[in-house]
């Protein structure tokens, strides 16, 4: 195995926290991008990710553990998660995996009725951004609780 580089530039990094902070702050809810961030690092296997957001999840915000052990099958889950959670996961799904090389339109329409358009500009950034660290901490192969600097 080739060694990979561990350390993540400084300034990469501010940048990369700073869009984090804005997009959690314009979505203005902490729960659901949380839940965004969980499904995200679920889909691209990030375990840093998924121990790190489901802990602010629980710990910080209060979810709860069922919601977070159904959220690998939300869309079976039933009123588990509600119609805007719903929108907001089945648009996480889209964007990482872009399985068809762009973001379905149903997709985007469904978000868009229910979140303003801020609110879906900041959800599209947050889900752009997690799916950034997860893609950091992935390919420097960063273990949960390890350093990710």
């Amino acid at each position: 195995m080739t060694a990979r580089t561990r350390q993540l530039d400084a300034g990469v990094r501010t940048a990369m926290q700073a869009l984090s902070a804005a997009a959690k702050k314009g979505l203005g809810d902490p729960v659901l991008a949380e839940l965004v961030a969980i499904r995200a690092s679920q889909l691209n296997e990030c375990a840093f990710c998924l121990d790190m957001h489901v802990d602010i999840a629980v710990r910080t915000n209060g979810e709860t553990a069922h919601r977070i052990a159904l959220l690998n099958a939300w869309r079976e889950a039933g009123a588990v998660f509600n119609d805007r959670e719903r929108a907001a996961l089945a648009l996480t799904d889209a964007i990482t995996l872009l399985t068809d090389g762009y973001v379905p339109d149903e997709a985007y329409e469904t978000a868009s009725k229910h979140f303003t358009a801020p609110e879906l500009a900041h959800l599209i950034a947050s889900i752009v951004v997690i799916n950034n660290w997860n893609r950091l901490m992935v390919s420097r192969r960063i273990e949960p609780g390890g350093p990710a600097w």
